[in-house]
């Protein structure tokens, strides 16, 4: 293994539930994330300090105002900085593929571009402030059914077109500082160990160079 990538393992695990492992030698501090998308959940599931509430992914989506999507993320940069957070987990560019989707609310939209615009605008929003945004769930992430182990088998071109052009748009007009992978296989190969979608695509093709993390529950 490289010292890149030992770094990259190394930084992307768990020193708790909400925290990344320090590497001292190299003066890399513990980073801790914060759930959203609709907030900063900050670090308990229940009886957390009281957060921001914006509009749902889905509530954003259907404005179709870009300038209200970037309003909002700076509101989350600055609840980033009250809860102590560095990383905000969203925004989330996944398809509204069914209306059964339990999370589909967190998704902007079923349109491709829309998704990928306005994501780009939060994440500036939101990085703004000094605060970084994980793009996520990359990528084919659209049901929570067994979404650890379902194969999402399509075509290349559906893959591009629909899927992965969110993500590309976001990258390109946004500069998200993380990715996070997704639970699901695509053609096979879970996303988190796809070389295909996060070395040849995510890194080469499109020249990411920023953290890629997994989702949290990865078995």
């Amino acid at each position: 293994m490289s010292p890149n990538l030992l770094i990259r393992n190394v930084f992307a695990s768990g020193h708790d539930f909400w925290h990344t492992a320090p590497i001292p030698r190299l003066s890399v501090p513990s980073i801790k994330c914060s759930d959203g998308p609709n907030g900063v959940r900050g670090s308990k599931f229940f009886d957390s300090v009281p957060g921001l509430c914006i509009p749902c992914g889905s509530g954003l989506g259907a404005t179709w105002n870009k300038a209200l999507l970037q309003s909002a993320g700076v509101l989350l940069s600055q609840e980033c900085k009250a809860k102590g957070a560095h990383a905000w987990l969203g925004p989330t560019v996944n398809m509204h593929r069914s209306p059964l989707n339990g999370r589909g609310f967190e998704s902007f939209s079923e349109d491709p571009y829309l998704s990928g615009i306005l994501a780009a605008r939060i994440i500036e929003g939101v990085q703004s402030g000094g605060s970084a945004a994980v793009l996520k769930h990359f990528v084919a992430n659209d049901q929570e059914t067994e979404k650890r182990s379902v194969d999402v088998v399509i075509s290349d071109r559906t893959l591009r077109e629909i899927y992965l052009l969110p993500f590309q748009l976001a990258l390109k007009y946004g500069k998200p500082e993380a990715v996070m992978s997704s639970y699901n296989k695509v053609q096979g190969v879970h996303c988190s160990e796809s070389k295909n979608l996060l070395q040849d695509i995510l890194r080469t093709e499109w020249g990411f160079d920023g953290l890629i993390m997994s989702d949290w529950w990865v078995f």
